[in-house]
């Protein structure tokens, strides 16, 4: 046992084994969420600890981590990847620690900074809120949006109005909608220019 240094000035039996200090709960969360923190017997009997994430042995401080009620310590990206593989019917019970085989769920009456951390954590993915007994989260596939193609023309100065379509220009025409459709005109004769009325609608005056 031990005082911790943090304001709360709480007595403590938990141990840093980094900063090799005593800490409460409270600094835990708050000071040391990357570090191994386990009980001080622990440290008397094994002062060598390992920095590294158990399930990919890389350093814990390199991403975000996650601690279960039992002290363990992981990266949130392992621990989620390693849940998500279970069945979906798998019992809450079947959630176990990988290092301890404890609980990854806290007990409903277990109430602490710890806890609450994790239930927080776990609230957001649906495998922990089943068994959490949350509502689970509809997970919306969107499509991805298929680029625009503005143009089949990379040099507008080659464009040609005149110049017959070609079969994708007619497939697409032929999928528009049906009010989007004119009536078919017959083709203007080589010697008589299109016909075509202008509108001019910002000064009163006729052109």
């Amino acid at each position: 046992m031990g005082l911790c240094k943090c304001p709360k000035r709480k007595v403590t039996n938990l141990f840093c084994f980094e900063h090799r200090v005593n800490v409460c709960e409270h600094c835990l969360v708050a000071n040391h969420a990357k570090c191994i923190v386990q009980s001080y017997l622990q440290w008397l009997q094994d002062s060598d600890y390992n920095p590294n994430c158990r399930l990919c042995n890389i350093p814990l401080a390199s991403r975000e981590t996650t601690r279960l009620v039992c002290y363990d310590l992981f990266h949130w990206a392992c621990l989620n990847e390693r849940a998500a593989q279970l069945p979906r019917n798998t019992a809450p019970a079947g959630y176990q620690c990988p290092s301890c085989n404890g609980p990854i769920f806290p007990p409903t009456n277990l109430a602490g900074p710890v806890a609450s951390a994790l239930r927080e954590k776990l609230a957001t993915v649906n495998w922990a809120r089943a068994g959490l007994g949350l509502p689970l989260i509809d997970e919306v596939v969107s499509p991805e949006p298929e680029p625009l193609n503005t143009s089949d023309f990379s040099d507008w100065s080659s464009f040609n109005a005149s110049s017959t379509p070609g079969p994708e220009e007619v497939d697409s025409a032929s999928a528009a909608p049906a009010f989007y459709s004119q009536a078919p005109r017959p083709p203007a004769s080589p010697g008589r220019p299109e016909q075509h009325t202008v509108i001019h609608m910002g000064n009163p005056e006729p052109l």
